[in-house]
């Protein structure tokens, strides 16, 4: 009879945790790891743009106003009415575009998540009175909201983004509580409950978690979403402020000389195009790779 006792230990097998597993799941997927390359590549060159020795955005060339593009004169994208370089007010919109969508996109899914999970987990009279103050404000014009904070909170960019982010958790917070109505009743969550782990500990440690993908998938449309908005509210000249720039803004300067300078319109909508559609690209495959159902 083989002793056991003397027997060589087995190699201990380490498991991964969910965030090693959707790293390494994440980074297989070719279209979602090349959509994270072209973003950090366009955000590197949009936060970099000082440090580039490109032209002051601000600089106007009498000689070139509203000039077509001229790579022997290095303007990329040609120049707008004023004469400014549009690549590099491009670039420089694109500081203010990204950090609009991202602040925002946060600031919505700590509030949407959170009371989203509350709601779901807690159901009952809670939920009820929960979700429909979600539907009273859900009747609210959208757009006419966001004005309105921002005339209450001053034509500050910071109180901007946050004021956006305010009032764009609704739909967070419809989705992450669908998806915590559907887990609350699974098995590791009553094993939690039963052993005392308390509710706020539950929510923030095994409900959020198994909601991530969902969510995750719902901010790569809340960033352009916010960018977009972002662009009407400067458009309506309640945003963001001359000698300032956003995309949107650039764009819509644009349009208003399209049929003399098409290149206006052109370039700054190609370059936030292939940011969005690589938001996209990284949305898919972190849904894919946060999905608990495909570990």
């Amino acid at each position: 009879m083989t002793d056991l006792s003397v027997m060589a230990p087995q190699a201990e097998v380490k498991g991964r945790s969910l965030w090693a597993d959707a790293r390494r799941r994440f980074v297989r997927n070719k279209a979602a790891f090349t959509g994270l390359i072209v973003f950090a590549i366009i955000a590197f060159a949009c936060f970099g743009a000082p440090y580039l020795g490109l032209r002051d955005p601000g600089e106007v060339n009498w000689d070139m106003i509203g000039a077509a593009p001229d790579l022997a004169q290095g303007y990329l994208f040609g120049t707008d009415q004023n004469g400014r370089d549009l690549f590099v007010r491009t670039l420089y919109g694109g500081q203010v575009s990204l950090t609009v969508g991202f602040v925002a996109t946060f600031v919505s899914l700590v509030i949407g998540t959170l009371w989203g999970a509350t709601a779901g987990y807690l159901g009952g009279r809670t939920d009820n009175v929960m979700m429909r103050i979600v539907d009273i404000l859900y009747s609210m014009p959208f757009i006419f909201f966001v004005i309105l904070l921002t005339v209450i909170l001053g034509k500050s960019i910071i109180l901007m983004y946050l004021a956006i982010g305010a009032v764009s958790w609704l739909d967070m917070a419809r989705i992450v509580r669908g998806q915590t109505v559907s887990i609350r009743r699974k098995e590791f969550i009553e094993a939690a409950h039963a052993s005392g782990v308390s509710t706020w500990r539950i929510i923030t440690r095994h409900i959020i978690p198994n909601c991530l993908g969902p969510v995750v998938v719902y901010m790569t449309l809340t960033v352009p979403a916010v960018i977009l908005t972002e662009s009407f509210i400067s458009y309506l000249g309640m945003g963001t402020q001359e000698p300032d720039a956003s995309w949107g803004m650039i764009i819509s300067e644009g349009v208003n000389a399209m049929e003399i300078a098409p290149w206006g319109v052109l370039g700054p909508s190609a370059v936030m195009v292939v940011t969005l559609l690589a938001l996209n690209f990284v949305g898919d495959g972190l849904r894919d790779a946060l999905d608990p159902k495909d570990r």
